[in-house]
């Protein structure tokens, strides 16, 4: 239907995004960061608030680093929930803030989650309601197969966390969407295209993400034999975002603590239905696990997302 001035009204997402974000923090990941900057350049995204979790590093760390990136975009209006520091702490700031907003937005809260699942536990203990009131929820993490590199194979480190939260959400939640580590392979962002989409642009978000993330291109050729990197949370955040750049592949599947504790998601498949399936071990639940539709349309939606990232204050980077 036609807005106020004949354009068609945007349909806004109320966000909250749970991550464990270690943006420009040596040897560490930088794909929360950069999903941080895809969800504050969309523009159909109504930013609640950031919630802090543990996995790439420690919680000091990544409340530290997203309090001073929304300082550096200028976004200081984002409130900030610290949460729980490791596996089993479900008393926490963020976990209450995730039960308030759910409770004030019920049916619209969207909640995009890159790290341990621990706040998102905490805030179902305090609100048995809490996956009931919540609209839909976008997971980055767990794998179906090893990911396997040329020089090592690579753990998974979000669901293995926390692996009774992790089955909580799982088995619990409604519309959950799963951005497993397996359907991010698709795409490979090099450093060659990261230059040739970003270099000469008079854009502060393009210097911003070249000079902070350059590093973490040679420790993933290094460590793993990637020339380049996989934006695993910035995939899940495209996702939740714009789902028809995506195939939804709804699975049937077996959750046991056992199995998370290396974040595997075990395939209960057709024998479920049928009760053949009835002596496999773990709790049956459906979730959705997306697949990338096509990767050059996929990549352009996020560069472009990434260079419409407004307000990142003067000085923070280098001009390319």
């Amino acid at each position: 239907m036609p807005g106020k001035h004949g354009r068609e009204e945007m349909q806004m997402k109320k966000i909250i995004f749970d991550c464990d974000n270690t943006f420009g923090v040596k040897d560490c990941d930088v794909d929360d960061g950069l999903a941080l900057m895809y969800l504050l350049g969309s523009r159909e995204a109504e930013f609640l608030g950031v919630t802090s979790t543990y996995g790439n590093s420690s919680l000091d760390v990544v409340q530290a680093v997203n309090l001073r990136m929304l300082e550096e975009l200028g976004r200081r209006d984002i409130p900030v929930k610290r949460g729980g520091e490791k596996r089993g702490c479900y008393q926490s700031e963020a976990a209450g803030f995730l039960a308030e907003m759910a409770d004030r937005h019920p049916g619209e809260l969207s909640i995009l989650a890159t790290g341990s699942l621990t706040n998102l536990r905490g805030a179902y203990e305090r609100d048995r309601y809490f996956f009931e009131k919540v609209k839909e929820i976008v997971l980055m993490g767990g794998i179906t197969s090893p990911l396997v590199f040329d020089k090592k194979v690579m753990n998974e480190l979000n669901f293995s966390c926390d692996p009774p939260a992790t089955r909580t959400v799982l088995t619990k939640g409604r519309n959950v969407s799963i951005m497993t580590g397996n359907n991010c392979l698709k795409v490979l962002f090099t450093k060659q295209e990261y230059r040739e989409r970003f270099s000469g642009k008079e854009n502060r978000a393009a210097a911003y993400i070249m000079e902070k993330t350059d590093y973490w291109f040679g420790y993933n050729d290094e460590d793993y034999g990637i020339p380049g990197f996989y934006n695993w949370d910035v995939t899940a955040a495209a996702y939740l975002m714009h789902p028809e750049l995506f195939e939804d592949d709804v699975k049937c599947l077996r959750v046991s603590e056992q199995d998370l504790e290396t974040g595997y998601l075990g395939m209960d498949g057709d024998g479920m239905r049928d009760g053949a399936a009835a002596g496999k071990k773990g709790e049956r639940c459906t979730c959705n696990l997306p697949v990338i539709r096509e990767p050059e349309a996929f990549k352009d939606n996020i560069y472009e997302t990434w260079l419409s990232v407004p307000g990142i204050r003067t000085g923070v980077c280098r001009q390319n």
